[in-house]
């Protein structure tokens, strides 16, 4: 099954995060004191997440499927480069991939204290979104653990490529 079948209300969201990103670009390019353009690379971004992490499942819809109401714990650690470079589409490359563009995006944000607090956010998020699969069973989604290692990763590795892009532009 593709990942559109699995998360039917992706593309709703993604279209959603297109319109909020296109109407709400000028007031948050003021608040951060960045770009329009960054602003709504953000706020899609932002939402591209949103859509992919704390959308129900289609068991969910379909069958009332929920989640277990535990978090795996199992992995609390990086994700072994081996299986991250796995040929075959994997949950941890997903899971890295999804929060790259975000730190990318903030990286590029001039060095602010806002910066530093977009930065603070950002990290957070992971943890919220685990927490919210956690504690909202009727979206049937999985606590792991290991999803916040891989977000993580891919904000750090976008954090780094984003301000090094900076510094080039500079």
């Amino acid at each position: 099954m593709s990942f559109w079948e699995v998360v039917p209300w992706f593309v709703p969201g993604l279209l959603v995060s297109i319109g909020i990103s296109l109407n709400a670009n000028r007031l948050v390019a003021a608040a951060l004191a960045v770009s329009r353009t960054m602003a709504a690379a953000g706020l899609l971004i932002l939402g591209i997440i949103v859509s992919a992490t704390l959308t129900p499942l289609r068991q969910a819809i379909e069958s009332g499927a929920t989640g277990s109401g535990a978090c795996d714990l199992s992995r609390v650690a990086l994700v072994p480069l081996a299986e991250l470079m796995a040929v075959s589409a994997n949950d941890s490359l997903l899971n890295v991939v999804l929060f790259l563009p975000l730190g990318v995006v903030i990286g590029l944000a001039p060095r602010t204290t806002r910066k530093v607090a977009l930065i603070l956010a950002a990290g957070l998020l992971p943890f919220l979104i685990e927490s919210t699969q956690l504690l909202v069973p009727t979206l049937a989604r999985a606590c792991e653990s290991a999803d916040v290692f891989d977000n993580l990763t891919g904000l750090a590795v976008g954090l780094v490529t984003g301000s090094s892009l900076r510094r080039f532009r500079s």
